[in-house]
């Protein structure tokens, strides 16, 4: 039986090892298939340029797996049937999140990762994020991690300003800079 809420793709009885393009999803997939399915070790790209190297199983990630993120983060996972078992998390700068431990700029240590690697600015500069110095944000716009939100258009652009996502009217977008949300933490 295959789960509805894994990843799981069928192609051709006849293929044994394959790559290109997927013609409904625009993902690519190299690796071998077994009965039609993806199997053994694979690269998995996804049209978000989010890739997947590690085990697949009957259409599925299984066994061990890292997820690239375009952003340069990554999840190392252990899967079982396309679902995960475990998995660390770690950002682009090197900070792994702890789901256990986790104190990163919280209400007790509001230092960013590079503050504590390398210490604080003196009294009267400021890091207004992880990134110093930070990119240049546009007037009117709120930087979202991956890119800018423009409140007029309700879309988020990649810093090189290219389309990244439509924003949907939430109140867990920032409507004042410095608010803190469930999102991102939102400056000008």
């Amino acid at each position: 039986m295959v789960r509805q809420d894994a990843l799981s793709l069928r192609c051709p009885k006849d293929w044994t090892l394959e790559t290109g393009a997927m013609e409904y999803t625009g993902s690519q997939y190299i690796g071998e298939f077994v009965d039609g399915r993806m199997e053994g070790d694979a690269e998995y790209i996804l049209p978000t340029e989010t890739k997947y190297i590690g085990e697949m199983k009957d259409g599925m990630f299984h066994g061990q797996g890292t997820l690239y993120f375009p952003n340069g983060s990554r999840f190392d996972a252990v899967w079982e049937k396309g679902l995960v078992v475990k998995g660390t998390y770690t950002f682009s700068d090197g900070l792994q999140y702890d789901t256990e431990n986790w104190h990163y700029c919280d209400s007790y240590d509001r230092r960013f990762y590079t503050e504590i690697c390398y210490g604080l600015k003196p009294a009267g500069i400021s890091q207004l994020t992880n990134m110093d110095p930070p990119r240049k944000i546009p007037p009117g716009c709120y930087d979202c991690g991956d890119g800018f939100y423009n409140p007029n258009t309700r879309i988020v652009k990649d810093y090189n300003y290219r389309f990244l996502r439509n924003a949907v009217l939430c109140p867990l977008y920032c409507s004042k800079p410095g608010q803190r949300t469930g999102v991102f933490q939102c400056h000008q």
